[in-house]
C-alpha cells in the first residue's frame, strides 16, 4: 500500500441572496440549475424523483474526462447539500452548501475542497486559487439573484 501526503485545497465563499432559503434550496439541483446557470448542461442525471435527492448522481463534461457528481447529503429542513465530485485520475472534490435566512433573503455558505489524484490533479489544485473561486462564486451569485428576481436566466455574455 502506498500512502502519500495529499495535495489538497479548500476554498470558501458566502453569497448574499435575495430570496429566503426555502425558495433558494430547491434550485440547488442538477436539473433546476439549468434554469438559471449559463452553460450548465449535465449529460446524465440518475434520480428516482427526477430532481436532486440523496444518492442522486450526475455527469458533466470536464475537459478530457467526465466529472461524476454524487449527492451525499440533501437536507431541505436544514438547507444543507453535500456533493462529492470525482474526475477519475485527476481530483476528488467535496462541495458543501448551507443556506440560512438573513432578513428578506438568505446567505449561502459554500466550500469546495479538491484533493489531487496525480500530476494533472496537482495542477488543478494549484490553479484553484481563492481569487479564481471568488470570481466563480460571484458569477454564480449574480446568476442566481437575477433568476430569483426575474424568473429568467441572465443573458450569457
Amino acid at each position: 500500500m502506498k500512502i502519500v501526503k495529499p495535495h489538497r485545497v479548500t476554498r470558501s465563499y458566502t453569497q448574499t441572496l435575495v430570496a429566503p432559503a426555502d425558495q433558494v434550496f430547491p434550485l440547488l439541483c442538477p436539473v433546476r440549475e439549468a434554469e438559471w446557470v449559463n452553460g450548465w448542461r449535465p449529460r446524465l442525471v440518475v434520480s428516482s424523483s427526477g430532481l436532486v435527492e440523496p444518492d442522486c448522481l450526475f455527469v458533466t463534461a470536464s475537459g478530457p474526462q467526465d466529472a461524476i457528481w454524487v449527492v451525499t447529503v440533501h437536507d431541505p429542513a436544514r438547507h444543507r447539500l453535500e456533493i462529492v465530485k470525482v474526475i477519475p485520475g485527476i481530483v476528488v472534490g467535496k462541495i458543501v452548501i448551507t443556506l440560512a435566512d438573513a432578513g428578506d433573503g438568505s446567505t449561502a455558505d459554500i466550500s469546495y475542497s479538491f484533493t489531487s489524484l496525480g500530476p494533472d490533479g496537482d495542477r488543478v489544485v494549484k490553479e484553484f486559487t481563492q481569487a479564481h473561486f471568488d470570481e466563480f462564486m460571484a458569477v454564480w451569485e449574480n446568476e442566481l439573484n437575477h433568476f430569483l428576481t426575474t424568473g429568467e436566466r441572465l443573458p450569457a455574455g
